[in-house]
């Protein structure tokens, strides 16, 4: 046994001579077969690092520790997502200004990484809320612009009343503010909005190219972009009118358009207002409208909510038939999908079938059920529910007796002959709304001209820089920005005129919508990236983070690059190649940790006390780095004497080790080294399977425990043939290097004493040798009608003669057989040999 572990010492030794080395400084210009953009998803500093982001940060840091033992150059940046309204809300509870909360808060957090031990290339560290990084964000505005993707418009946006701004519809979860959690509502407002859906279709596409992204983010972003492809079928008012209405629906199922018996529209759609304000029942739709307006989307669309409407007193006429069909205005159709309409078919449509029955609504059964089919009889006042199956078209002239599937596409032409419709495919993708009415973020750079209307911010007079002197940014339910006459007041770039900045800050998901161009040219003042950078380092390699940003984050930062490709800046279509999600940490109870619980856990407190190597180890050992795992200050206990026990094995045999070259290999004679060498061996295996793999570290820690429980003493191997000490000596090399990543200041400092300089990371990663994986024998289990009652050894590819004889000499066996002949015996090589009596 050696001296303690010094894991203070050790890692700050390590930690300085990395940085001396500039070891993981990326290059310039990388060579085009071995560039790596590895990237972590960056940190929101609203205080110290947690524990997630220590399990985010310290998986990426292994994988890019084995890569630069495999000779890749290796970028891998790290920067801070540093507007926003949590930084602001923290500011204005403490009165410090959300500038210096932030900075502050940053310090910290680069602090705790470097603690870590981080592998990252701080020259390219970028912070959202400075002018260098800022001046690009408001430049990309300035792109979107000039492509037509940026318009500004007067419409219902959600509204945190908490936090007194509003919300994209990504920000809205199951009705509440994304930040606060507490219910959103809707106001009307003009805000600056993305059109995103320009790029749906490709957005969608794109997903078939992504085979290395996770299976339920892609199914996220297909349901979240929603593909539907249909017919816009319009309905109009029967005869001549002073004013007259016409409503276009969109339907997937136009099968079903001679089931029709009423049209139901939102509350807040063009045609919802209209009637609000001249329909015949004007009072009871503004009425109604007025209520709607104070729920939530997820409130008006639950499936088990109660339906409800109110009749406008319109009628239009069915495009196939001439019959009056009645329009309501109902709060469980959104404005938002589709056309703000449909058609209410309530014989074959769920919805529309309560919402029938509650208004007393006729049912126009077009689709039969199949004869015998349990409760749908001739008589469609009995039914129990809607039939919303396909069937045989009926009272549907001219498509009777055709299957309502196959029918559809013919059913669409003959509506675009007749002028009643015409093929559509919808998305329910919506627009990004970008605008924000706080303090703390990205200045809008448009101008507001009396005389030319709203105008860019020119190239050249950017950034439009955030006024750092305001002392109120308490949110008023309008832009604090607007209260500071300096920053409102500018001249028109068209005509000179005295003119208005625009007030509201943009949405920090534009800041990290990019971010991963910038990292691969960080100080270029010009571009947010040069075409040659971008085209030695893009796309990523490897993005890693958690699925919580599958809809927001991920499809975004996925349209700026489409974008970005378009405008001739970049050649990649797609901003990374394989997307990794880490598993949550939660606490001992299983409950995810947070500050209001109580139960979160510093990693700073527990490198202090554990070392940054054991915590690692305990993060990577709990669980694969997929799943969840729940924190446990034992497992950490576990790893810091895992530590030891390594420390121990190594500076035991450094005499041994020192006796052979570097690039000795093994020659066991003995049963005892050979089991030596395949647990080395395997611990190389498993580690380097899960690095080009999944990431399941936890395996080779596994084999780690193994591989020293196998070790024998530096006594016994005292005593061994050269081939064997030789076995050690590789196998301790081995050990030392394939734990490398997972423990790189212990690894460091064992290298050094084995006689290696430099940095162990500039080693090669060794291959093992599947050869010394085989056993010269294999344990079998010998059971009786499947119950184990005896283990024999066998030689391994043995046949089944050899095993069942093997299985006879137990003594054991030959009792529990009590004399009795087997009926049957079955053989699995390798496993077991089961005696059937």
């Amino acid at each position: 046994m050696g001296d303690r572990y010094d894991f203070t010492a050790t890692e700050r030794k390590w930690q300085e001579r990395w940085d001396a080395l500039g070891l993981f400084l990326a290059p310039e210009k990388p060579r085009p077969d071995r560039a790596f953009y590895l990237l972590e998803m960056f940190a929101y500093p609203s205080g110290d690092l947690h524990m997630g982001h220590f399990r985010n940060y310290g998986i990426g840091d292994a994988v890019g520790r084995f890569l630069l033992m495999n000779g890749k150059d290796v970028l891998h940046p790290f920067g801070w997502d540093a507007f926003g309204l949590p930084a602001e809300g923290a500011a204005i509870k403490r009165g410090v200004h959300p500038r210096d909360w932030t900075l502050g808060n940053i310090a910290q957090s680069k602090s705790t990484l470097k603690a870590m031990g981080i592998a990252y290339d701080w020259s390219r560290e970028i912070t959202t809320c400075l002018p260098d990084y800022y001046k690009f964000t408001q430049w990309m505005f300035l792109l979107l612009h000039r492509r037509g993707l940026v318009y500004r418009k007067n419409a219902p946006v959600n509204w945190c009343g908490t936090c007194n701004t509003v919300l994209a519809n990504e920000q809205v979860e199951q009705g509440t503010c994304w930040r606060c959690h507490n219910p959103v509502a809707k106001r009307e407002l003009e805000q600056w909005y993305v059109r995103i859906t320009d790029y749906a279709q490709r957005l969608l596409d794109g997903l078939d190219t992504l085979p290395q992204w996770p299976a339920s983010t892609l199914a996220a972003q297909r349901n979240w972009i929603g593909r539907s492809e249909g017919a816009e079928i319009r309905f109009a008012a029967p005869g001549p009118a002073a004013n007259p209405i016409s409503i276009e629906v969109f339907t997937t199922r136009p099968d079903t358009l001679w089931g029709v018996t009423f049209l139901s529209v939102a509350p807040e759609s063009e045609i919802g207002r209209r009637a609000a304000a001249t329909a015949p029942n004007a009072a009871a739709v503004a009425a109604y409208a007025a209520e709607a307006e104070r729920r939530t989307e997820i409130e008006r669309t639950a499936a088990d909510r109660e339906k409800t409407g109110v009749a406008t007193g319109w009628h239009v006429a069915h495009p196939c038939t001439g019959a009056p069909i009645p329009v309501y205005v109902a709060d469980y159709v959104l404005a938002t999908y589709g056309t703000g309409a449909v058609m209410g078919v309530p014989a074959h449509d769920e919805r529309d079938f309560v919402f029938a029955r509650k208004m007393g609504l006729p049912l126009q059964v077009v689709v039969l059920p199949p004869t015998g089919a349990e409760g749908f009889t001739g008589d469609v006042a009995t039914w129990p529910t809607a039939w919303t199956a396909p069937g045989v078209m009926t009272a549907s002239a001219p498509f009777d007796g055709r299957h309502s599937d196959e029918a559809i596409p013919a059913i669409v032409a003959w509506l675009a002959e007749q002028g009643f419709g015409r093929p559509k495919v919808t998305f329910k993708l919506r627009d990004w709304l970008i605008s924000r009415q706080r303090y703390w973020g990205c200045p809008i750079p448009m101008i507001h001209c009396a005389t030319c209307g709203v105008v860019p911010v020119p190239d050249e007079q950017l950034p439009v820089l955030l006024p750092e002197t305001i002392t109120n940014w308490i949110p008023k339910g309008r832009s604090p920005l607007a209260d500071v006459p300096e920053f409102v007041a500018t001249t028109c770039p068209k005509c000179g005129a005295a003119a208005q900045r625009d007030v509201d800050t943009m949405d920090t998901f534009i800041d990290s919508s990019w971010y991963h161009l910038r990292y691969v040219d960080p100080r270029n003042t010009t571009l947010p990236c040069s075409r040659e950078a971008a085209d030695a380092w893009l796309p990523i390699d490897l993005y890693i983070g958690g699925p919580e940003h599958a809809n927001g984050h991920c499809l975004y930062f996925r349209f700026f690059t489409k974008v970005m490709k378009d405008a001739g800046y970049i050649d990649v279509d797609e901003p990374a190649v394989r997307l990794f999600h880490h598993g949550m940490v939660l606490d001992p109870q299983g409950r995810r940790m947070s500050k209001s619980l109580g139960n979160l856990v510093s990693p700073i407190d527990m490198m202090r006390e554990f070392g940054s190597d054991a915590s690692r180890i305990a993060m990577f050992f709990f669980a694969p780095s997929d799943a969840a795992i729940s924190w446990s200050e034992d497992g950490v206990q576990g790893a810091k004497k895992l530590v030891q026990r390594v420390f121990d094995l190594v500076t035991d045999f450094v005499d041994v080790v020192a006796a052979f070259p570097v690039d000795v290999v093994g020659a066991p004679s003995s049963s005892s080294a050979k089991d030596v060498r395949r647990a080395a061996h395997e611990v190389l295996r498993r580690f380097d399977s899960a690095f080009r793999g999944d990431l399941a570290l936890n395996t080779g820690i596994a084999a780690v425990y193994e591989l020293l429980n196998l070790f024998p003493k530096a006594a016994d191997v005292a005593a061994w043939s050269q081939g064997d000490r030789a076995t050690v000596a590789e196998s301790i090399r081995l050990l030392v290097k394939a734990l490398a990543p997972v423990a790189p200041h212990l690894c460091e400092e064992l290298h050094e004493r084995l006689g290696g300089t430099g940095s162990v990371f500039r080693e090669a990663w060794p291959t093992f040798d599947p050869a010394a994986l085989r056993r010269d024998e294999v344990e079998i289990a010998v059971q009786v009608n499947g119950k184990i009652k005896a283990r024999v050894t066998v030689a391994t590819g043995a046949t089944d003669a050899a095993h069942e004889a093997a299985a006879m000499t137990s003594d054991v066996l030959l009792s529990s057989l009590g004399g009795k002949t087997a009926k049957r015996v079955v053989v699995v090589k390798g496993r077991l040999v089961n005696f059937i009596v």
